[in-house]
């Protein structure tokens, strides 16, 4: 009864080991050398660079419309704030093409 139990234990522990040692390797076949990950990484970041600036200021747009839109709301019914409200607006379309102008210029694109 104890032999089977051990004959029993060796089996699991040479099945968990081979899949232990299958997995290994098949993470060494995938690696590759860092500097070339990290170049790579490098070159795609930047392609998309030029479209996610592009997306900024196209969204500092809608925003300074949709903020046109609820100023003149505001300034027609005479709400008393309609100064903050347009400086915040204002302040939100500025900040966008701002950011986007800065980071381009910041990392050389």
């Amino acid at each position: 009864m104890r032999n089977v139990r051990v004959k029993k234990c060796l089996k699991k522990c040479l099945a968990f080991a081979s899949a232990g040692l299958l997995i290994a390797i098949s993470f060494s076949v995938y690696a590759q050398d860092g500097n070339a990950g990290i170049n790579q990484a490098n070159t795609q970041v930047r392609s998309y660079f030029a479209s996610g600036t592009n997306l900024m200021y196209a969204v500092g747009a809608i925003v300074g419309l949709i903020g046109a839109i609820k100023v003149y709301q505001k300034w027609n019914s005479g709400d008393n704030d309609t100064g903050k409200v347009a400086a915040a607006w204002f302040g939100s379309c500025v900040f966008l093409v701002i950011v986007a102008t800065v980071i381009k210029s910041f990392f050389g694109v």
